[in-house]
C-alpha cells in the first residue's frame, strides 16, 4: 500500500516535470504531431499517478490485496504506455508505437481489476 502511495506521489511530480519539459523544452525540437504525442503521454501519466494514490488509499482503508494488485498493474501500464510515448518522441523510433497499446491494455486490465476487487470487497 505504502509503495503505491509513494509511486503515485513520485509519478505525479514526474508527470508535471515531463509535461513542462514537453511544453517548453521540446517546442523548438519536435513537430506539432510529436508534441501532441508527448502531451498524451504526460496526461495519461498524471491521471494514473492520481489513480495510484487512490488505489493506495483504498487498499489502506479496505485491506483488499486485489487493490494492491490493481495498483501494480496500473503502474506497469503507465510505465509502458507513457514511457513508450516519451521515448518515441525523444528518439524518433516509430516502432515504439507498437509497444504503446500493450501499456494501454495493462491500464484497462488494471481498472477492471480494481472494479472487480471493489465489487468483491465488503
Amino acid at each position: 500500500m505504502k509503495y503505491l502511495l509513494v509511486l503515485g506521489a513520485l509519478n505525479g511530480a514526474l508527470a508535471v516535470i515531463l509535461g513542462a519539459f514537453g511544453a517548453h523544452g521540446l517546442k523548438s525540437r519536435v513537430d506539432a504531431a510529436m508534441l501532441e504525442v508527448w502531451s498524451t503521454a504526460s496526461q495519461y501519466h498524471f491521471y494514473h499517478a492520481l489513480a495510484l494514490l487512490l488505489v493506495g488509499l483504498l487498499a489502506r482503508q479496505l485491506g483488499a490485496t486485489g487493490l494492491v494488485t490493481a495498483g501494480w498493474i496500473l503502474f506497469a501500464g503507465m510505465l509502458v504506455f507513457s514511457g513508450s510515448l516519451y521515448v518515441l518522441v525523444l528518439s524518433g523510433q516509430k516502432w515504439l508505437g507498437a509497444v504503446t497499446p500493450l501499456g494501454g491494455l495493462a491500464l484497462i486490465v488494471g481498472w477492471l481489476w480494481l472494479a472487480a476487487t471493489l465489487i468483491r470487497t465488503q
